[in-house]
């Protein structure tokens, strides 16, 4: 990390902004605030006094209550809105939505949106800090710095690896994310999945998309594989589950084109018998666990950071 090094975002917005020192910096700070989860009192003051309001206009299990239980052991007011039970539901627009929200003063508002882009408008027009929790086909930044967190834990290091990333790589917020975080940290990825589902112009960003599994898996210090997003699909854009999980699933015998300690992982929630067989989800490689428990960690980091403390 550079001399001198200052974290100056005031929003977390997306990965593509954030420098390899920032991103060092974050997860430095998480690793910081890991501890506290296992503590029997999980509680600190830190941002006591402060309100927090997740926002979030799609389904969501780990990342809302993750964000959730970061704020509260951090002692902070949280405050749950979901599209159901949002004026949203009258026609009420995004933007009408936040100005009143920011008129109640929160310090901080998580985002999940539907549509790409949401939470950089949403930050034009409150005052509150903006963190965004997965947006339409754009980024997942807290997913992408969590996958990190958990690599750099087990690897000791960001730099100099092979990632493999393998399924819908073009509505996959969470493969953006990852793609160019790794990226930026000094590590290589390789992609593969259904053609219709592959991105174009991946490889001017420096990603190598590969033409089988095995060119993929080989040798690689990690196995991303990614949930199938039919939701955001809106033509069938891929075979049959079963033919799925027949060409583009990772079956134990794929994992071991891998090297010998590569980390399994997955976003969740998983697919089991499509994008990853059980045997390879539940086995000794497998990470999952370890990316769910950073994912609270990391959140922590973000909500403090964002709040100004540096």
């Amino acid at each position: 990390m550079a001399t001198g090094y200052f974290f100056s975002h005031r929003h977390i917005l997306d990965i593509e902004h954030l420098s390899a020192d920032d991103i060092d910096y974050i997860i430095t700070t998480a690793e910081s605030f890991k501890e506290i989860s296992a503590r029997p009192i999980k509680k600190v003051p830190t941002l006591r006094g402060n309100t927090i309001i997740n926002l979030f206009f799609e389904p969501s299990t780990r990342t809302r209550l993750s964000f959730e239980i970061a704020a509260k052991r951090m002692s902070a007011d949280t405050f749950n809105i979901s599209a159901s039970t949002s004026s949203a539901t009258k026609g009420e627009t995004l933007i009408d939505t936040a100005r009143n929200i920011s008129a109640m003063n929160p310090d901080i508002i998580i985002l999940r949106h539907s549509f790409s882009g949401a939470p950089h408008m949403l930050s034009q027009y409150v005052d509150a800090a903006v963190i965004n929790a997965g947006d339409g086909t754009h980024e997942h930044p807290s997913q992408g710095l969590l996958d990190m967190m958990t690599v750099r834990e087990h690897k000791k290091k960001l730099h100099s690896l092979k990632i493999a990333i393998i399924g819908d790589i073009l509505h996959s917020r969470v493969a953006h994310s990852d793609i160019l975080g790794f990226l930026r940290m000094g590590s290589e990825v390789f992609v593969y999945g259904p053609g219709t589902l592959i991105p174009p112009g991946l490889e001017e960003l420096g990603v190598t998309v590969c033409s089988s599994m095995k060119e993929a898996v080989q040798d690689a210090d990690v196995v991303m594989t990614l949930r199938i997003q039919k939701e955001r699909q809106n033509d069938p854009l891929l075979p049959s589950f079963r033919e799925y999980a027949s060409k583009y699933g990772v079956t134990a015998e794929v994992a071991s084109w891998a090297r010998p300690d590569a980390l399994i992982m997955h976003p969740g929630p998983i697919n089991r018998g499509v994008e990853l067989m059980p045997d390879v989800a539940d086995g000794t490689q497998s990470v999952i666990l370890d990316q769910v428990t950073n994912g609270v960690a990391v959140r922590m980091a973000l909500l403090y950071l964002v709040s100004g403390n540096s």
